[in-house]
C-alpha cells in the first residue's frame, strides 16, 4: 500500500474518531486543543491534522464554526427512529417519520435480525455532505409481523419453512414436534417464536395448515394471513352476533322518522350480498325533490367495546379478493340484520335532502331512520331503465339521474378531478380458475348512486365542521386528500406532453381543468392505463384523520366516508360522532379518535395490497397455459432490472428482465421514465407499445416473465 493512501485510511480512521467526540460531549463547542486531549492526542503534527480536519468537516457543512477556532456538529441526530425496507440483496433503508430526512443505509450485517416493516432505534454515522446516510440497527422497538405464509420443507431430524415474502430473508427453524401436522411441500403459516442471539435462522412452530400449494382456496387463504387479516371471526364474535335479536320493536321505530311509506330501492353489482345503502325519492309540492340517502345503522347493532365492535376494529375494513370477500362483521350482520334487503324494515342513519331543479341543496336534515325498500336493482337494471330499454320506475330513476348530472358537472367545474382507470374482471370456473379476463365498465348507473353518496358524505362533513370555533372545532373522523408535491406533478406534466397532453399546472383548479381533458381524451386508448396510474401515482394518498377536512381530488372543502359502515370501521365511527353531535353533547377525544384513524388507514393499504396480490395471482394462472404465446403489450413501469409490460388484450402484467434483452446493454433513466441501450441509443419508455411473448410463470411468486419480441 503507498504512503499516500496509507495516510488517507489514517485520516479516514482519525475523521470518525473526531466526530465521535463530539457524540460523545453532547456537542459542545469544541477547538482542536480540547478535541485532540479527548483523544489522548499530544504531538503537534497530529494536532494540527486534527485542526486540519475540523475545518474540512466545516467545509463539507458536517460541522460548523460557531466563534473563532471553536467547532460543534451542524446537526446531532446520533439515534433515528424509523421503519425497515428491506431491498432484494438483504440491505434495508430505514424511512423515518421525518419527510425532509433522507433515508438511512443500512449493510446486512448491520440489521441485527430486524425484518422489513419492522420499527427501529438505528445509530446513524455522521456523513459528509452528498453522502448517503448509513447507520445500523441497535434496537428493535416494534416487530410488523411474526407470522408469514410459506411452505413446509421436513427432513429426518428437523424442519425448515420457506417464507413467500420475498423481503423476508430468512428461513424458518420448524422443530418437528412443532408441525402441528404440516407435511413436506405443504403450504401454512407459521409463527416467529424465538430468535436466539447470534443465530442466523430464526424459531417457529405452524400455526395454521392452508393447503396444498397452487390449489385457489389455499392461495387466497395464504393471501389474506400473508396481510395479516383473519381467515375465520372468534366464537365469542359470531355467539354476540347471534345474540342480537332480529325483531324491531315499535318503541325503537317511534324514535326514527319513518320512510316506510315512500319509495326506497338500492342499486348494487347483480351478485352483491350487502347492501349499506338505499335512496328514497319523493316528488315535493313546492316542485323539489326529496332525496333520502339511508346508511344501514350498523353503529345500532354494534356496541363500543364489545367483542363485535372490536374484531370490526382490528379489521377496519372488508376485503375484497377476486373470488370472494372477507367482511368486516359476521355474515349475519353484514348479510342480514344491516343488509338493506328488499320488502323487509330495515334500521338506518340518514342524510335527507330537499334539492331543486338545479341540483342545489335547499334543505338537509341528519338522523335515524326506518326504511322498507321497494326494489333491489342491479346497476344493470338501471343502466337500462336510464337507456330507455325498461319502463319500471323511469320517471323517478331518470330524475335522479338528471339531478345526479348537475351535481357531477358542478363538481367537476369546481376543480374535481375525474379518475376512470380500468378494473380487470377474471370469468371463473367452479374451481375458481380464470378462463377469461373482461373490463368492468362504469355507466351512468353507478354514476348516479356515486354521486348521491358523495353528496351525504360531504354534508354530513359539512355540518360537524360548522360546529364549535377556532380551537373548539368538534373532533370528527373526515377522509382527506392533499394537493399532490408539485416536483411529482411536473413529472408527470413532462411524461403526458409525450403523447400530446398538455398539464396547466398554474393552480388547482387548472390542474384538475387539464387532468380531467386528459382523462377524457385518453378513455379507450391503448394509454389509457398507464396515464391514469402515473396520474394517480403523482397523487397524494387518501387517508382518514380528525387534523383535516379538505379532498383535492373532489375538490372539497369537507368530506367523509359515512355511506358504507357494513365494510369500513371509519363509516361506523362518522355515525357514532355525528349521533353524539346531533344531540348536542361535547366534542369527543381528539387523541383517541387520531390513532384509530391513522390504524385504519394502515389497514386500508393492507386490505388494498392483499386485493392487488389476488389479481396479480390469477393473472398468472391466467397465462400459465399460455407460455410462447405473443402478445402486444404497453410498457407500464420501467425499474434498474426490467420493465413492466401490460397486454393490450387482456390486461395482465409481466416483466422482461434487462439482462435478457441482448442486442445492446440498456440501463435506467429515470426522469424519462425510459429504459436506453448505450450504444444504440434504442429507447423503450413508458407507454410505448410493444411485442413479448410469455415465457415463463412462477404462481408461488406471483411473477410472469415476458421475453422481447424483437423485430
Amino acid at each position: 500500500m503507498s504512503k499516500k493512501k496509507n495516510n488517507s485510511s489514517i485520516k479516514q480512521v482519525l475523521t470518525q474518531m473526531v466526530l465521535d467526540v463530539f457524540e460523545k460531549s453532547r456537542n459542545a463547542p469544541l477547538n482542536y486543543k480540547q478535541v485532540s486531549a479527548q483523544l489522548n492526542i499530544h504531538d503537534q503534527e497530529s494536532r494540527e491534522i486534527i485542526l486540519e480536519i475540523l475545518k474540512e468537516e466545516a467545509k463539507k457543512s458536517v460541522l460548523k464554526e460557531v466563534s473563532h477556532g471553536k467547532f460543534q456538529m451542524k446537526e446531532l441526530k446520533t439515534f433515528i427512529e424509523g421503519v425497515v425496507d428491506m431491498t432484494n440483496d438483504g440491505s434495508a433503508y430505514i424511512v423515518t417519520d421525518d419527510e425532509d430526512e433522507t433515508d438511512i443505509y443500512v449493510a446486512p450485517r448491520k440489521l441485527r435480525n430486524a425484518l422489513n416493516g419492522d420499527r427501529v432505534k438505528v445509530y446513524v454515522y455522521a456523513k459528509g455532505r452528498g453522502q448517503r446516510k448509513e447507520g445500523e440497527v441497535i434496537e428493535i422497538l416494534h416487530r410488523a409481523k411474526m407470522e408469514f405464509t410459506g411452505i413446509v420443507k421436513v427432513s429426518e431430524r428437523f424442519a425448515f419453512f420457506i417464507p413467500d415474502d420475498r423481503k423476508m430473508q430468512h428461513d424458518i427453524f420448524i422443530p418437528l414436534s412443532d408441525l402441528n401436522g404440516a407435511g413436506n411441500g405443504i403450504k401454512a403459516v407459521a409463527e416467529i417464536t424465538d430468535w436466539p442471539a447470534g443465530a442466523k435462522n430464526p424459531i417457529g412452530r405452524i400455526k395454521h395448515v392452508l393447503g396444498i400449494q397452487g390449489q385457489n382456496d389455499t392461495e387466497m387463504n395464504a393471501i389474506l394471513a400473508e396481510y395479516g387479516f383473519p381467515l375465520s371471526f372468534p366464537a365469542v364474535v359470531e355467539r354476540e352476533s347471534e345474540e342480537i335479536p332480529d325483531v324491531i320493536t315499535p318503541e325503537e321505530i317511534a324514535k326514527r322518522r319513518d320512510f316506510r311509506e315512500t319509495l326506497t330501492f338500492t342499486i348494487d353489482p347483480f351478485d352483491a350480498k350487502d347492501f349499506d345503502d338505499a335512496i328514497s325519492f319523493k316528488y315535493l309540492e313546492n316542485g323539489n325533490y326529496e332525496v333520502g340517502v339511508h346508511i344501514a345503522d350498523v353503529s345500532h347493532y354494534i356496541q363500543p367495546d364489545s367483542a363485535l365492535d372490536k374484531e370490526a376494529l382490528e379489521r377496519a375494513t372488508s376485503v375484497y379478493l377476486v373470488d370472494r370477500v372477507i367482511p368486516m362483521l359476521p355474515e349475519r350482520l353484514s348479510n342480514g340484520l344491516c343488509s338493506l334487503r328488499p320488502n323487509e324494515d330495515k334500521l338506518c342513519f340518514a342524510a335527507v335532502f330537499e334539492l331543486n331543479e338545479e341540483a342545489h341543496v335547499v334543505n338537509e336534515w341528519f338522523g335515524k331512520t326506518v326504511i322498507h325498500s321497494d326494489r333491489r336493482f342491479a346497476y344493470e337494471e338501471v343502466q337500462d331503465i336510464i337507456e330507455n330499454k325498461s319502463e319500471e320506475l323511469s320517471k323517478e330513476i331518470h330524475k335522479l339521474n338528471a339531478l345526479a348530472y348537475k351535481l357531477r358537472e358542478r363538481k367537476f367545474k369546481n376543480g374535481a378531478i375525474s379518475f376512470e382507470s380500468t378494473e380487470v374482471k377474471f370469468n371463473l370456473d367452479e374451481h375458481g380458475r380464470p378462463i377469461g379476463v373482461y373490463i368492468k365498465e362504469r355507466k351512468d348507473a353507478h354514476k348516479l348512486i356515486e354521486d348521491f353518496m358523495l353528496l351525504a358524505n360531504r354534508k354530513v362533513a359539512e355540518f360537524v365542521s360548522k360546529l364549535g370555533k377556532g380551537k373548539n372545532k368538534y373532533t370528527f373522523v373526515y377522509r382527506v386528500h392533499d394537493s399532490p408535491k408539485p416536483e411529482s406533478l411536473a413529472n408527470f406534466a413532462q411524461f403526458a406532453s409525450r403523447f400530446g397532453y398538455r398539464i396547466n399546472t398554474k393552480s388547482d383548479k387548472e390542474i384538475a381543468k387539464s387532468l380531467n381533458f386528459l382523462m377524457e381524451d385518453v378513455e379507450g386508448k391503448k394509454e389509457q392505463n398507464v396515464l391514469t396510474q402515473l396520474a394517480i401515482r403523482s397523487m397524494a394518498k387518501a387517508i382518514y384523520t380528525t387534523k383535516g377536512s379538505s379532498h383535492y381530488g373532489l375538490a372539497f372543502d369537507h368530506y367523509t366516508h359515512f355511506t358504507s359502515p357494513i365494510r369500513r370501521y371509519p363509516d361506523v365511527m362518522v355515525h357514532r360522532l355525528l349521533f353524539h353531535y346531533l344531540h348536542h353533547a361535547q366534542s369527543a377525544n381528539a387523541a383517541f379518535y387520531e390513532k384509530l384513524c391513522e390504524h385504519c388507514s394502515q389497514m386500508e393499504k393492507k386490505a388494498a395490497d392483499a386485493e392487488r396480490a389476488s389479481v396479480k395471482y390469477k393473472q398468472a394462472e391466467f397465462l400459465q397455459d399460455q407460455i410462447g404465446n405473443i402478445y402486444t403489450g404497453i410498457i407500464s413501469g420501467v425499474t434498474e432490472w426490467g420493465m413492466y409490460v401490460e397486454i393490450i388484450e387482456n390486461k395482465c402484467e409481466g416483466m422482461i428482465r434487462l439482462r435478457e434483452i441482448t442486442d445492446d446493454f440498456y440501463t435506467l433513466d429515470e426522469k424519462n421514465y425510459a429504459i436506453i441501450g448505450q450504444r444504440k441509443k434504442k429507447v423503450y419508455q413508458l407507454g410505448d407499445e410493444v411485442r413479448i411473448k410469455v415465457k415463463n410463470v412462477d404462481l408461488t411468486k406471483k411473477q410472469i416473465d415476458f421475453s422481447l419480441v424483437q423485430d
